[in-house]
Order: structure tokens, then sequence, then C-alpha cells
């Protein structure tokens, strides 16, 4: 019998890895075509007009957009919580979120993460070196600089752990692939609080995955991912062409 939910998006992106977490820490079944947004098919067009990951399909209902994702299974699926009950702190956690989703996302996914792997490794391309020293000698510290007081002595954000948590913590660990990681002399809590998340199961469960398929051809990480026991879905709407377009993450 195959699962209620199916995801497409791929294991390396931090915006799969949201929904992901968030499957995998209310103990929902899913299975996954983790494929990239750049060599889905034109079924994939059909199901993201954006051409963007991930996409949830559950029968009749398709969605787009993670933050969306994350909130209907919040709403299916109330407990545990991944939102904050005190009406403050969860909009605090949304927009944290956001801040990720958005302006961490455009410094460690784009600056960094597409410049020094899928430009060069996927599309055969040079790397922006000017753009990737001043993501990371100007704009990534700003933004680490705006995140760290914010940040708490032990424990998470809001005392149980929240989609603020998580989505912290998923973006860098995109940034880890290329080698970035956060000061912790410089940015302690910050630090401490990322890793305190990565350790958790589901962040362990998906690197075990994650790191499978790391530097594996297209071609081949299908293969690499059912090996290492990923919950595959039958058939792929991938092919194994890239192509540039609107694709992106999100």
């Amino acid at each position: 019998m195959s699962s209620r939910f199916t995801i497409i998006g791929n294991y390396v992106s931090p915006y799969v890895r949201k929904v992901l977490v968030c499957l995998e820490w209310k103990g929902v079944d899913y299975q996954i075509d983790p494929i990239a947004p750049f060599v889905g098919n034109e079924q994939f067009t059909a199901l993201s007009p954006l051409r963007r990951i991930p996409v949830l399909i559950e029968g009749d209902l398709v969605l787009n957009d993670s933050s969306v994702i994350c909130q209907y299974l919040e709403d299916r699926f109330p407990t545990p919580s991944l939102y904050p009950a005190d009406i403050n702190d969860r909009a605090k956690a949304r927009w944290l979120e956001e801040y990720c989703d958005t302006h961490l996302a455009s410094l460690l996914v784009w600056k960094l993460f597409y410049q020094q792997a899928i430009r060069r490794y996927i599309f055969g391309e040079q790397t922006d070196e000017a753009m990737v020293a001043h993501a990371k000698s100007v704009e990534i510290p700003a933004a680490l600089d705006y995140l760290e007081p914010q940040m708490p002595a032990q424990g998470f954000l809001f005392g149980e752990l929240s989609i603020a948590d998580i989505s912290l913590a998923c973006y860098f660990r995109t940034a880890s692939f290329v080698r970035y990681a956060i000061d912790a002399e410089r940015w302690p809590r910050l630090a401490a609080l990322v890793a305190r998340v990565q350790a958790l199961e589901p962040f362990q469960k998906l690197a075990h995955l994650e790191d499978a398929m790391l530097r594996q051809p297209l071609p081949e990480q299908r293969a690499a991912l059912a090996a290492a026991g990923a919950p595959l879905t039958a058939s792929t709407i991938g092919t194994h062409a890239p192509r540039k377009g609107v694709t992106r993450f999100e």
C-alpha cells in the first residue's frame, strides 16, 4: 500500500528538508521522488507551475511552498506542535521561518551552495568567486549578527522545538555541503542551537540519506538513495538533463 503523502523534492534542498523534518517529527508516513527542480519533466511543471520544490501530493490535493506545506501538516497533525501556542511567539517563529526562507536562503543557498556546487557541477559553469567572497565576509556575518541576540542560552527558541529552530538548522545543513560552518566563537548561541537541532533524530535520519547521495552524478542518485533505504516512489518525474529557467527551491 502506497503512502498517503508524496513529496517531490531533493534531499539537499533546505526547503524540502524542512518539510521532511516536520513529517518525521510528527510521525507521518510518506514517500519521496527526490528530484532537483531543474531536472523535472513536464509533469513536474503541471504540479509545480513555478518549477519549485518541494511539492506535497495527497490524493487530489497538490500543495507548493514549504511554509504552506508545513502549516498544512500542522493543521492536519496538531500534535506534537511545531508552532508555539503563545500568539506572540507563534508570530515570531513564523517571522524567523520567513527570514530563513528568503534572506538566509539568498545568502547560504544562492550565493554559496548554488555558486559552489550546482553551478559548477551541474551546469559546468564557473563560480562567481567575488559573489561568494562578499557573501562570506559581509552579508552572512550581518545576518548572523542579527540572529545571535535572539538565540537562547540553552534549549530551543520558544521552549519546545518549533518551525523556527528547524528552519535555521535546515539552511546551515545545506551550507555545510560547501564547507560553510558558523564561527562558534563569534556567534556561540546560534552555533549551539543549530548543533542541538541537527543532533535530533529526524535530522540525523535525513543526514544519512543526504550523505548517501552527495557527490553522486544525477543519474546515480536515486539508486544510491534506494540502497540507503530512502522511501522512494515507484517512479520518478525527473530526467537526467538539467535545464535552467525559473527553477529554484522554495
